[in-house]
């Protein structure tokens, strides 16, 4: 089914500010459907969880909802579903769990292609325990991992590998089940950031070959937060440290604290919400979510091949985002000129593009960028239009040539 973009963008009462936004990779605009379930949540009868109310009953069902969700949403059980602060959080509290183990000896593998929040939890996990840290390389010119330093990485020491299913700074989407089958074949773990991921394309754990996967619902229309989904029997071999009183239950054994239920109230409304952008003829929450991603990314694409295509002419201008397979994300920077001024030009046009490195430090690094020579993300989201790119390119094009 082709996306009617008139349609949802209707959905979205921020879109009538007039701004035309490039700003979806560090989170997309809210629907009203998932403010209102959030507001539903706060200001109907709630309670901590239990049967004897409904405040009760409304706080069980909305942890309930939330899990089968997040389940359809990752091809994970509802009972692998693990609900955090943020996808940073999670990662800082699994690697600390899975690092209990290590000691010397042991090595951990990361990708200079990744968010710093799946670098830095590990790197710090291992020098706590004595454990090595071995790097995963890519290509700064093309954008593409570099496999070979993946298969000298890996090892029969490898613990776990940490790996980005799509660069959130260059869009690359690496061959993640490739690297996944080598490191389940050293008895590794396999660890997949998809925060940038899910927001374009069906996430299948299983078909990804990880073990664990995480996401953040503020980069699909949801509120700020973190999810992780893995096998249940998986999350019962861990034991992380915890409050005495509260529950041994996967998965709520590493979810600290009383849940916030108005926050998974949204979560689970942004994945009902994105199951009904184009779910055709679906019988299940799940088929609809990959009719619907499978509309959003035909949209995407064809945005991005005539986004590029302009941007290629742009005098001095330099497209980082190059690899053969990725998100719809651009990131550029043109000869003689700061980014972080076009990024302020183009806001005078209702314009949002950022510039920065946008916590992907190794990949930003390994470019050869710094503060002053930093580039421009470009991201369409589905609710991106046409018109919305024109203005993107204008001032661009302004921009250099003034």
């Amino acid at each position: 089914m082709p996306l009617d973009v008139a349609a949802l963008r209707s959905a979205f009462p921020s879109l009538g500010s007039g701004i035309a936004h490039f700003d979806g990779p560090g989170g997309t605009q809210t629907p009203l459907d998932v403010g209102e379930a959030i507001a539903r949540a706060m200001t109907g009868p709630t309670s901590i969880r239990g049967t004897s109310t409904l405040g009760e009953r409304n706080s069980e069902a909305t942890v309930q909802a939330f899990r089968a969700a997040y389940g359809d949403l990752l091809g994970v059980p509802a009972r692998g579903v693990v609900h955090g602060r943020s996808a940073t959080q999670l990662t800082y509290d699994f690697s600390r769990h899975l690092s209990a183990g290590w000691g010397p000896g042991d090595e951990v593998v990361v990708c200079r292609l990744d968010h710093d929040s799946n670098v830095r939890p590990w790197v710090q996990a291992a020098e706590a325990v004595g454990a090595t840290v071995r790097w995963i390389e890519f290509d700064p010119a093309t954008g593409e991992l570099d496999h070979a330093s993946a298969a000298v990485a890996i090892t029969d020491r490898t613990r776990v590998v940490a790996l980005t299913a799509a660069s959130n700074l260059l869009g690359t989407q690496p061959a993640v089940r490739a690297i996944a089958d080598r490191a389940h074949a050293a008895g590794a773990l396999v660890w997949v950031d998809a925060v940038h991921f899910a927001a374009h394309e069906v996430v299948d754990r299983e078909a990804l070959g990880a073990d664990f996967v995480v996401c953040s619902p503020y980069k699909f229309y949801g509120p700020h937060c973190g999810v992780l989904g893995a096998d249940p029997e998986l999350l019962e071999g861990l034991r992380p440290a915890k409050l005495l009183a509260s529950t041994d239950v996967v998965p709520e054994r590493f979810e600290f604290g009383t849940l916030p239920y108005e926050q998974l109230a949204g979560a689970t409304a942004a994945v009902d919400f994105l199951a009904g952008i184009a779910p055709g003829d679906a019988t299940t929450r799940r088929e609809a979510i990959v009719a619907s991603m499978r509309a959003c990314h035909e949209h995407e694409g064809e945005l991005r091949a005539r986004l590029e295509a302009r941007l290629l002419a742009v005098p001095g201008l330099t497209l980082h985002s190059r690899a053969a397979r990725r998100t719809p994300t651009l990131y550029v920077t043109i000869d003689g000129h700061r980014m972080r001024e076009l990024s302020a030009h183009l806001a005078t046009r209702d314009v949002l593009a950022p510039s920065g490195h946008f916590y992907a430090i190794e990949a930003w690094r390994a470019m050869g960028l710094d503060d002053e020579t930093t580039g421009l993300r470009i991201g369409l989201a589905a609710y991106t239009d046409d018109s919305d790119v024109d203005r993107l390119l204008a001032g661009i094009e302004e921009f250099v040539a003034a």
